[in-house]
């Protein structure tokens, strides 16, 4: 016979459980509750909870020297303490999906790339957020499920000015394959939906062969890091990188640096995205930093040279004719173009 002693112990041990277990549904719901707010007491509401959870937790791959300026006007404008942890849009995926796996819930948003946000959602770690704003945003950027648009990447050619003369530029992918630019050429290791994309864009097989004969005639220079070409650009080590991010080559421009822009058609534009966790231990504070980093946080953004995904807030000042990656089914084909990238560029990438 059990003492009374264990018989009490054995209690506690099922009234834990047994409260452990009726805390769940509660918390899912109201995440869930919180994300559908609507009506003209929603961001007051939201407030009042963020004060006292006091802090917001998000993983992203924007740069640290931009996120330390995007948090401290809403941590002054909330008195909400902002922590975050920047990597790789692969190495967002990885832990978010590792974590959910181990039950461990640490982060309240995700703010990476659409390929990383596609992967958040079809792993059924994101919550779907309804919010005011959705309004003032490109088409593109609201997306059907559990993630919005907060930044175009637009995918540019660059090319050192003091290396490269302006009039003899390339005016088409097509033109790269003269030999003149043996040697001269580089593309960020990562870039295979441009890859895909610019190959479809001329039909595969058509495509695929032009590729060949720009990296067989004249090899490039393959590294992984869109600020790391950009930097290359600059310093004349890489003449003219086919990738990398628009945003990054105005920053370097700005600051004096040898650098322009080379917009081959297809321009191809990435849309990243932000999406708030479903287990999200700081709901209110997230939702808050959500429409902030989608209203106030789009003219820090702009200022930053990133381009702004709501219409209000956008600095693109030209017309640009952009092609859209479609996150989605470069998730599905992700393998097969990785291949091709791998066997057309990767391998015969000039040492």
């Amino acid at each position: 016979m059990p003492s009374t002693r264990q018989l009490k112990l054995v209690g506690l041990t099922f009234f834990g459980v047994a409260l452990a277990a009726a805390s769940l549904p509660a918390f899912a719901q109201s995440v869930a509750d919180l994300a559908a707010l609507s009506g003209p007491d929603r961001t007051q509401k939201l407030i009042e909870g963020a004060k006292k959870e006091g802090t917001v937790s998000i993983y992203t791959s924007i740069t640290t020297e931009d996120m330390n300026v995007l948090v401290p006007p809403f941590e002054k404008k909330y008195g909400v303490k902002v922590r975050f942890w920047r990597a790789s849009n692969e190495d967002i995926l990885q832990r978010a999906v590792v974590e959910n796996r181990g039950g461990r819930y640490d982060a309240d948003l995700f703010e990476t790339d659409g390929s990383g946000m596609e992967g958040l959602r079809r792993e059924n770690l994101l919550q779907p957020v309804q919010s005011p704003v959705f309004s003032e945003l490109l088409p593109q950027a609201v997306k059907p499920g559990a993630w919005i648009g907060t930044r175009l990447n637009i995918i540019s050619g660059a090319f050192n000015t003091n290396a490269v003369r302006a009039g003899s530029l390339p005016k088409t992918y097509e033109d790269l394959a003269d030999p003149k630019w043996k040697g001269k050429l580089g593309i960020e290791a990562g870039d295979t939906d441009w890859f895909a994309t610019v190959v479809k864009s001329r039909g595969e097989e058509q495509g695929l062969a032009l590729f060949r004969d720009i990296i067989s005639k004249n090899g490039a220079s393959v590294r992984k890091g869109h600020t790391l070409m950009a930097n290359l650009v600059a310093s004349g080590e890489v003449p003219l990188a086919l990738t990398t991010y628009l945003y990054k080559v105005n920053q370097l421009k700005g600051t004096g640096a040898p650098l322009e822009s080379l917009l081959l058609e297809p321009l191809v534009a990435r849309v990243n995205g932000m999406g708030l966790a479903a287990k999200a231990p700081h709901p209110n504070a997230a939702l808050l930093f959500f429409d902030y980093l989608l209203t106030d946080g789009q003219d820090i953004l702009a200022s930053r040279e990133f381009f702004a995904t709501n219409i209000k807030h956008s600095n693109i000042t030209e017309k640009l004719n952009l092609t859209f990656v479609d996150a989605g089914q470069m998730l599905d084909e992700g393998a097969k173009w990785d291949k091709l990238f791998n066997e057309i560029v990767t391998r015969q990438a000039r040492k």
